[in-house]
């Protein structure tokens, strides 16, 4: 039994505290105080920019750009686009390192010798060397790149000058801004101008809007807004090539994208003996309404090979961590096998991001978010997908079909994938449609950055092995004290035993970004419904870790003791034709009982059964979507959704 124990948040108010460091650091910058003085600058920048207080990442960009002659708003902003200034471990086999996550690209190589990861697969992408590159720029070892910040800033300023050297482009740290371009789309480390390019205006719009923030490691940073003008037409000069395509890509423009089919193949003489996906003529029939988020649990290049591989399973996307580069898979018209619900397979795109939930810090890069968030929008607008998290959700929010299913149902991308920043990244903040006057629902928001929940058995022998880290969800109580156990989940524990804090246990995890009905309050708590039960979260009004949103819930019709919840949204028995079984709808374990009401998170889901289970589609009777009259609604019963038929249930506008 894996002991539970008390959840923990950082005290005090973390929205405040961070406002207040912000706002001092960008109008100390626009002030114009120097950090330090030029002449020690001068004298021994890397000396000048040591120091394990806040400040000393900011001294530590102000040296390097004075030893390189990089303008500082380029190099902070390189920094911001590439890590947002955190200090990645680079953890990944191809992951980069520091603020200015340079890449070892040969650690992979030298874990190979050690047993500790796979070979290179064929179709894999080269990864660029920039670790390597700065080592050799700057003399420093790499283990000094890898580890100490000053060093790490000097290397990734030493590349960006090296580059604008190489151009024949003006350089020094006074110089304009703009004609830094070509450089930075080349810190990018990408072959192709069009993402090369995209990467540069991804950095430039960092110059011209701003940012500050204090860093996971309690570093503060900022940077002022600057009016700058990029010359993006010195990106001619990288040489680099025009939009490549080995396959039928489907991939925004400047997002850098190559084909690595999943094989639709026999593996067996029986008819339903094939892999390792279906197809389909989406969105036609089954119509696309969602995208899924999933982690890896494997290397890049493994991952690769199992997509690959006919007698495995195939999704659509797979991101790498190092660079954000995207692998295509599948056709979005074809049903990959990802989910674990077959349901959710037949409407859904599944985009997997390389890395391991419970170390997903080390792995979930900037790059990746960035490549991620940029793939997603541009599918959402094609498929005319809502950019919101009922919509495009974590593969840990998907329900088990049957109750025998929910307890094997999968938790990633887990506790550490920063939610808030990804909607960020996506334009649709999950800040926005709130309402202070609200009262009946609650949307999930703690922060990230500050919101430090109690994890456990990342390392499944040993408990304490998850470190003080980021989260992105707040624990639920059995009652309005943190000394209260954590609600039960009787998908995972019919024995009605407690949840825990396992890294793996989603159970009493009230996630970012959802939505819940308000069931009581008692002071600086909040109940919300939850699988059943009402779960309790400190909610305090000096330091709200949720806010009021408008919408509807859902509540057993009059008359009815409780509704069923559902994994699926099936047909109706009658809307099966003949030579097509009908498919059993069992409801889960959970009691939505009178009483009780849960937020609606989508009131126009489909209700059909995509039968897909022989190689050829010319079978009779297979490849059909059997369209159903019954309606469902998707509710916020959980971590994991659920469905509820509209017959069991009405419709209430939340107040």
């Amino acid at each position: 039994m894996i002991p539970s124990s008390t959840p923990h948040r950082t005290p005090g108010s973390r929205r405040a505290r961070r406002s207040v460091a912000a706002l001092g650091a960008v109008a100390a910058v626009a002030a114009g105080l120097a950090l330090t003085s030029p002449a020690a600058q001068a004298a021994d920048p890397s000396a000048s920019a040591s120091g394990t207080d806040p400040a000393s990442r900011e001294r530590a960009f102000a040296a390097a750009s004075t030893e390189y002659g990089v303008p500082r708003s380029v190099l902070e902003a390189v920094s911001y686009a590439q890590t947002r200034w955190d200090f990645n471990p680079g953890h990944s086999t191809s992951g980069g390192y520091g603020p200015m996550h340079l890449v070892d690209a040969d650690l992979g190589t030298r874990a190979d010798a050690k047993g500790l990861g796979e070979p290179s697969a064929p179709e894999a992408a080269p990864v660029a060397d920039t670790l390597g590159r700065a080592a050799k720029l700057t003399g420093l070892a790499e283990d000094a790149l890898r580890t100490d910040e000053v060093a790490n800033i000097r290397g990734g300023a030493a590349l960006l000058a090296a580059t604008q050297k190489r151009l024949g482009l003006p350089a020094g740290q006074d110089t304009d801004a703009g004609e830094w371009y070509a450089a930075v789309a080349d810190a990018s480390s990408s072959a192709e101008e069009d993402v090369a390019s995209a990467f540069a205006d991804d950095t430039y719009s960092v110059i011209r809007s701003g940012a500050s923030r204090r860093t996971i490691d309690g570093k503060d940073v900022s940077l002022v807004p600057s009016d700058v003008k990029p010359d993006k037409g010195l990106v001619g000069k990288l040489g680099l090539l025009k939009k490549q395509s080995n396959g039928p890509v489907d991939c925004p423009p400047g997002l850098d994208c190559e084909w690595v089919p999943a094989p639709y193949a026999k593996t067996g003489p029986g008819a339903g003996d094939y892999g390792n996906h279906d197809l389909a003529n989406r969105p036609a029939a089954p119509k696309i309404t969602n995208i899924v988020i999933h982690n890896t649990e494997a290397t890049y290049d493994t991952t690769l090979k199992l997509a690959s591989d006919p007698t495995y399973l195939a999704w659509n996307y797979t991101l790498r961590s190092s660079d954000g580069h995207v692998a295509q898979h599948l056709d979005p018209k074809d049903v990959g096998w990802h989910a674990g619900n077959w349901y959710v397979n037949g409407h859904s795109i599944g985009l997997e991001h390389e890395g391991f939930a419970a170390t997903g810090a080390q792995w979930f890069s900037e790059p990746m978010y960035r490549s991620s968030a940029r793939l997603v929008r541009y599918l959402a607008h094609e498929y005319d997908i809502p950019l919101d998290m009922q919509h495009v959700f974590g593969h840990d929010q998907v329900p088990g079909v049957t109750p025998a299913n929910v307890a094997g149902m999968h938790w990633d991308p887990g506790p550490y994938w920063n939610w808030e920043h990804y909607f960020q990244l996506l334009g649709a903040p999950l800040q926005s449609h709130t309402s202070g006057h609200a009262k009946d629902l609650v949307r999930i928001l703690p922060g990230f950055e500050d919101n430090r929940q109690t994890v456990t058995y990342c390392d499944d022998k040993v408990a304490d092995s998850c470190g003080s880290q980021p989260t992105n969800f707040v624990y639920l109580h059995t009652a309005p004290s943190e000394s209260a156990p954590l609600v039960n989940d009787i998908g995972r524990k019919a024995n009605g035993a407690p949840s825990t804090t396992s890294v793996s246990d989603i159970g009493a995890r009230a996630q970012t970004g959802l939505t819940f009905a308000v069931a009581e309050r008692s002071r600086d708590w909040t109940a919300i419904w939850f699988n059943g039960v009402k779960g309790w979260f400190l909610n305090p009004a000096s330091d709200p870790t949720a806010v009021p949103v408008k919408g509807s819930y859902v509540v057993p019709k009059a008359g009815l003791a409780k509704a069923p919840v559902y994994g699926r949204a099936y047909p109706e028995a009658s809307a099966y034709p003949a030579g097509i079984p009908v498919q059993a709808l069992a409801p889960l374990q959970y009691s939505f009982a009178a009483g009780q009401r849960y937020a609606v998170s989508d009131l126009t889901v489909p209700t059909d059964y995509y039968r897909a289970t022989t190689f050829s589609p010319d079978t009779p009777n297979d490849h059909v979507d059997v369209v159903g009259q019954d309606r469902y609604y998707q509710i916020s019963l959980g971590h994991r959704f659920a469905y509820v038929r509209a017959a069991d249930v009405d419709v209430v506008t939340a107040r």
